[in-house]
């Protein structure tokens, strides 16, 4: 793997997917698998109740610069500024949403948060560590 590391300035020309939140192992960061009662980390092992599953933002982005176009995502708590609660209480607000709702797709966002966070990031420009 290149271990080169550099900033790009970009803007954001999309949001790719309107998952912006996952269920995270705690010791590697790896998706969880979550059934009703536990999860299960596939890459280390760990395991436990899916009622303590931590979540952690996953923004995937695609964005361009002057001369190309990149899909970049951003993970962790960087965005915490951005949306304004940390991954965890978005992850509640979600479920309480979804559960007022009747939706019973627990990886979508709720529409209006997919146009926020689309409002907040199409068009703008940042600088990406890559």
């Amino acid at each position: 793997m290149n271990s080169v590391r550099g900033l790009l300035a970009a803007s954001v020309i999309s949001v790719q997917n309107s998952c912006f939140i996952y269920p995270a192992c705690q010791k590697c960061f790896s998706r969880l698998i979550l059934d009703s009662r536990r999860f299960n980390c596939l890459k280390c092992g760990c395991t436990g109740e899916a009622k303590d599953a931590s979540y952690r933002y996953r923004l995937s982005l695609k964005t361009a610069d002057t001369n190309d176009l990149f899909d970049i995502t951003v993970f962790g708590s960087c965005l915490d500024p951005f949306f304004g609660v940390t991954a965890e209480n978005l992850q509640r607000c979600i479920q309480d949403v979804n559960q007022l709702s009747g939706e019973t797709n627990t990886d979508a966002s709720p529409g209006l948060l997919v146009q926020a966070v689309e409002t907040c990031f199409i068009g703008k420009r940042f600088i990406f560590g890559v």
